[in-house]
């Protein structure tokens, strides 16, 4: 049987990993937290507590990457708050681990915020320069090139867009707000399940070496997206400000959809 480690088994690591189980594959997953370890033993998930250190690995990261081909790294930048990490060091750290270990294919979770945002509109490809405005955004460049510079595994890179769920949306933070900037910017957003339907076309087409942008083709500008789904969900619509100059990007996802033949599941989010 196939096995993938996952690194990272949170709000999307996890199930993709039941969804990778469903296809028929054995999975290693980490997490960092003890009281998850029941949780994936229980769905049938090898279960690995592993914690990446400026200047260390804790756990037994030897095991969890021994006889697997393909490592799926699914842990974001911890840059909020006061307890702020260097995301690029730790992906450091874990390289030489990889190197030694049976794997051949990384696929690496990024985000479009290594784009930034621009003062005019403007349709973003995978061949967009990289213009991160973020200190994660400057990181998850950083690390991208880290693993795509290294010749002793093929690195697909994945930039998804903001990520949403049956249990995650950004209209239950933007609810009730005043005074919102960039009404007409376009929004550019990925269901959960496209996430993992992405992932398993790459997968499917050992589509390596790779950078695809991941989000749905659907982009209404953000005014009118967030008042119509606060309708929906009976929820106080925010207000929006236009006395500033609108910006914003489009993410076109198109050689995703050209060259794994994916068609979106969610297109109208």
């Amino acid at each position: 049987m196939t096995q993938i480690s996952i690194l990272g088994c949170g709000w999307l690591g996890l199930p993709l990993a039941k969804a990778l189980l469903e296809n028929g594959l054995s999975i290693n997953g980490s997490t960092t937290s003890n009281g998850k370890l029941q949780v994936l033993e229980n769905l049938g998930i090898q279960p690995f507590l592993i914690a990446l250190n400026s200047k260390s690995v804790s756990g037994d990261i030897e095991v969890f990457l021994n006889g697997s081909k393909t490592l799926i790294i699914d842990i974001p930048p911890k840059l909020r708050g006061n307890s702020k990490e260097d995301f690029v060091v730790k992906i450091k750290t874990l390289i030489p681990f990889i190197e030694k270990s049976t794997i051949e294919n990384v696929l690496f979770i990024s985000s479009t915020s290594v784009y930034g945002d621009t003062s005019t509109a403007l349709s973003v490809t995978e061949e967009t320069k990289t213009c991160p405005e973020t200190e994660s955004g400057r990181q998850l460049v950083l690390a991208e090139q880290l693993l795509q510079s290294n010749s002793n595994f093929k690195t697909t890179i994945l930039r998804f867009g903001g990520l949403i769920g049956e249990d995650r949306h950004p209209i239950h933070f933007l609810a009730g707000r005043t005074n919102l900037e960039n009404p007409d910017a376009p929004i550019n957003l990925i269901h959960q399940d496209d996430c993992i339907g992405i992932i398993l076309k790459i997968l499917r087409k050992n589509s390596w070496n790779e950078t695809f942008n991941a989000v749905t083709p659907f982009h209404p500008g953000r005014k009118e997206y967030y008042t119509q789904k606060a309708k929906d969900l009976n929820l106080v619509p925010p207000e929006f400000n236009y006395e500033n100059p609108a910006f914003g990007k489009t993410i076109l996802s198109s050689k995703l959809e050209n060259v794994l033949g994916y068609t979106f599941s969610k297109p109208n989010l």
